[in-house]
């Protein structure tokens, strides 16, 4: 399956895959996260686990099991993490606790090597198979979210299972903490061959306008994003009206649920509120696997933002830039680490920045077309799913060979 790759994905990330696994063929690989549909964690799990089964790795992906209360106590986690104070009790951190030790007799954590997705499952680390050392397995942690300025008791709760494990992945080096364990940067992926991101024919795009009401007559503003305040869907808004005052366009907000973001549904009619009767706003609820609709939507697009205000990293705009897209986007997160302004796209600071780039993008159309060219290129030398992989390997494969001298591979 990695062949298919060949052309595409960079020549130097395939040759290193295929040496580390011949290294590592037949060990096994487990992932551990919150959901299997909804968000950029569960899609790129979904893409990457056949692969590296297809390369000789024993590769599985197991989803730890909540209820409400549980969601609600790791969603209102992921929101303190990112820097708003919310209250706790000791008793909702000892079923966050309960939770996963209840998970852990319905996985096989008997692993080479685990890496553990987020706070969710996190405390599943009490429950490592102790192994002798000529057979030692690797946990490592990897955190999707901006944690670099969290509320304090809530980093210092968590922080109590992370300094458990082997390796701290983030995406970013400023959401880095200061930890007893070694820490890598792995940034996230997409995959080039993935129905979100192939290429399509115009008559497939032109199907998914019509199926959706898309109006095709009009320049056409495009954000795909959860449902989150994080998203800023509100600012979004706020940005299209000021464009609206000069340029005739609408606007399509775009976002699908996910199982462990129970805000969801409440923030999606407050942007439906927001957006009142205006027939130029389209705003989409679209089931987790219409990865077709939102590639055809963003290749429809004349403009895409991704206006967060706090974020992960926003694979939405790797995934934008794929397909020759100015983007642009919240100076947050990893945001910036894939517009390169004034380049592939802009980064915004507020909606009226928002409203006046997406003005100068409309009014000049040979540079967004040289701005979409540029950010392809720019993705498929550094965010592409092969790369992501190739770094997933080369952790694990240092952390089995600590103290060795690796210099061989």
């Amino acid at each position: 399956m990695i062949k298919q790759y060949s052309g595409i994905a960079p020549k130097g990330d395939l040759l290193l895959i295929q040496q580390l696994c011949k290294k590592l063929k037949g060990k096994s690989f487990l992932h551990i996260n919150s959901t299997r549909e909804g968000g950029g964690v569960a899609e790129i799990l979904n893409r990457m686990i056949p692969l590296l089964q297809g390369l000789g790795i024993d590769a599985r992906w197991d989803v730890i099991e909540g209820d409400a209360e549980f969601f609600d106590f790791t969603k209102k986690t992921h929101n303190a993490l990112q820097g708003n104070s919310e209250k706790y009790t000791k008793k909702m951190w000892d079923y966050y606790y309960e939770v996963n030790r209840r998970n852990r007799k319905n996985l096989n954590l008997d692993a080479d090597a685990v890496l553990i997705h987020d706070p969710q499952p996190a405390p599943l680390i009490e429950y490592r198979h102790r192994r002798p050392k000529s057979r030692k397995n690797v946990w490592m942690w990897r955190c999707h979210i901006d944690i670099s300025n969290p509320m304090a008791s809530v980093w210092s709760n968590l922080k109590k299972y992370v300094v458990k494990y082997d390796t701290a992945i983030f995406s970013v080096s400023k959401f880095a903490k200061s930890l007893p364990i070694d820490e890598f940067i792995v940034t996230p992926s997409i995959d080039p061959l993935s129905d979100k991101n192939r290429d399509l024919t115009e008559s497939e795009i032109n199907e998914v306008g019509d199926r959706l009401n898309i109006p095709r007559d009009k320049p056409l503003i495009l954000q795909v994003s959860r449902f989150d305040r994080f998203k800023d869907p509100i600012g979004v808004i706020n940005a299209y009206k000021i464009v609206k005052k000069y340029n005739d366009c609408c606007l399509v907000l775009v976002g699908s649920p996910a199982s462990d973001d129970p805000e969801g549904e409440a923030i999606l009619n407050e942007v439906k509120e927001f957006a009142g009767n205006d027939p130029d706003i389209h705003i989409l609820m679209l089931p987790p696997d219409n990865h077709m609709e939102i590639n055809a939507l963003q290749r429809m697009a004349d403009v895409i933002l991704q206006k967060s205000i706090k974020e992960g990293f926003g694979l939405t705009v790797s995934e934008a830039m794929w397909k020759e897209k100015p983007v642009i986007g919240g100076a947050v997160g990893g945001i910036p680490l894939q517009i390169v302004h004034g380049v592939t796209g802009f980064v915004v600071h507020s909606v009226e920045g928002a409203a006046f780039r997406i003005r100068q993008i409309l009014a000049n159309p040979e540079m967004a077309s040289r701005m979409g060219q540029r950010g392809k290129e720019y993705v498929r030398n550094n965010f592409l799913l092969t790369r992501q992989i190739r770094d997933y390997l080369s952790v694990w494969y240092c952390n089995m060979n600590k103290g060795k001298n690796v210099i061989e591979l």
